[in-house]
Order: C-alpha cells, then sequence, then structure tokens
C-alpha cells in the first residue's frame, strides 16, 4: 500500500482522506488549522506539523487546499522534503495555470496529475467523485479509484482546466435558476409549479442543486471558481453571475443560500 500525506484537510479534504485511510494506506495528514487533524488522529493517521513532515516519507501527496495561494505556499513548504519519484496528485480547484506553476516547482523530481474533482461532501464521504485526471496517472489510479470514477482529460493541466469548465456551468446554471424564480414570482406563478417546469427542462440539475440540503459548497468559493474562469477569457454571462455571487453576502454559505438571496433581491 503506497504511503501517502494528504495536505487540506477541510470540508472535501477530511473524507477524502478518511476513505484511503479505511482502505489500509498508511496515511499522514497536515492542515493548517491542526485541530482539523484530530479526528483522523484518533482513527490511526499521523499528523505532521508542517507540509514538509508530512510528504518527507511518503509515496504519494495529495493535495486538497482553497486555491492557487495556497496551493503554492503548500508546494514551497513541502517541495524541497519530497523523495524522488514521488507521485504529487493535485485535487483543489486552482485552475491550469497554478498547476503549470506546480509543475515548474517540481520539475523532474516527482510526477504530476491534476486531478480536481466533481462533486460535494457526501460523495467524498463514499467515494462517489467524478475525479478529472489530467497527466500520467496510471501509478496512482488505485489511489485515485477509493475516491471516484477517474475520468482521463488529457495532458497535464487538461484536468484543471475541464473543472473550471463544468463549475462555471454549474454555478452559473444555480444563478439562472434564482433569477428565473425570482422572474416567475414577478409574473405571480405559482412557486411549485414553476419550480417543476424548471426542473423538466433543461436546467433540472441546476435546479435540484438550488435547493439541495445536506451538501456544502461554500459560496467564496464558487466566486474563487468563478474568477478564475472569467480571468481566462471574456465571459460576460459568467461576470455578471461572478458579480451577484460576490453581492450575495455569504461567502461561507452553501451556494444554495446566494441563490436564495439572488432569486429574493436581498443581496447586500
Amino acid at each position: 500500500m503506497q504511503k501517502i500525506a494528504f495536505l487540506g484537510l477541510g470540508r472535501m479534504g477530511a473524507p477524502m482522506a478518511r476513505r484511503l485511510l479505511g482502505a489500509g494506506h498508511p496515511l499522514t495528514v497536515w492542515n493548517r488549522t491542526a485541530a482539523r487533524a484530530a479526528p483522523l488522529a484518533a482513527e490511526g493517521a499521523a499528523v505532521a506539523a508542517t507540509p514538509a513532515g508530512a510528504v518527507r516519507d511518503a509515496d504519494v501527496v495529495i493535495t486538497m487546499l482553497s486555491g492557487p495561494e495556497a496551493l503554492a505556499a503548500v508546494a514551497d513548504a513541502a517541495v524541497p522534503a519530497l523523495r524522488p519519484g514521488t507521485h504529487w496528485i493535485d485535487m483543489s480547484t486552482v485552475g491550469p495555470v497554478a498547476v503549470r506553476d506546480l509543475a515548474a516547482r517540481l520539475g523532474t523530481g516527482a510526477t504530476l496529475v491534476d486531478a480536481p474533482v466533481m462533486g460535494s461532501t457526501d460523495r467524498a464521504a463514499t467515494g462517489g467523485l467524478r475525479i478529472l485526471a489530467g497527466g500520467e496517472a496510471d501509478g496512482v489510479a488505485g489511489v485515485l479509484g477509493r475516491l471516484g470514477e477517474v475520468s482521463r482529460t488529457g495532458p497535464p493541466g487538461t484536468g484543471a482546466a475541464l473543472k473550471l469548465v463544468l463549475n462555471a456551468a454549474a454555478v452559473g446554471g444555480v444563478a439562472l435558476v434564482a433569477e428565473s424564480l425570482r422572474l416567475a414570482d414577478a409574473l405571480g406563478l405559482d412557486d411549485t409549479v414553476a419550480r417543476r417546469a424548471l426542473a423538466d427542462g433543461p436546467l433540472g440539475g441546476a435546479v435540484a442543486r438550488a435547493f439541495a440540503e445536506g451538501v456544502h459548497f461554500r459560496t467564496g468559493l464558487a466566486v474563487k471558481d468563478l474568477a478564475l474562469a472569467t480571468g481566462t477569457a471574456r465571459l460576460p454571462a459568467l461576470e455578471a453571475v461572478l458579480e451577484q455571487y460576490r453581492t450575495a453576502g455569504v461567502p461561507d454559505a452553501d451556494i444554495s443560500a446566494a441563490a436564495d438571496r439572488i432569486r429574493t433581491g436581498s443581496i447586500a
């Protein structure tokens, strides 16, 4: 069993790390807020005080971090301590530029796979994520398979790129559903009738996500992802969506809360 260092134990990272620990992988974890590592330590994971300490003996390093800046900071600390031949899997949503920067930091001493995920906390806990893997993933196929279904996307950076495309569509769709229901309210339509009609149409998945319960994708992360997307190409519609999420005023709440504010017009 490959020794794994898992860096980043947020809402997604913690259940993913727990899956790997439960499968029998020797696991060392690190998190900027050390208290978040305590539950995994109680289940048998080793806890490192620094990123360098976490990766020193690892065969595989997995990063699940909040954004490009966090990834760069962790890489600066961890890369000097890597063993030659280590596999580094970045599962964060950071965009292809950050992946290229990480590849430059790693050089030829490690194999990089960019493997962001589709799915929320519920799927992270059950191993039901969709994993978008760019680069040479054969050496870590078994590890990735414990976390979900792997879709190969092409050369390094393509997993990160496709994740931006899919997130932009999903998050944008939720905002469009919210505004469509705002229009339905203004026209005096029954809420149940309007929601059912939208759910039966092409935006059905976005309708379900706009009212989902028991999952959590922070509005602040949606803002980060949309900013990465709109910084790559001119996307006027998504720029407007980005502004809606920014002004919703609920950065730590699920995007369904932002959708509710967009619908009611009660944005900051």
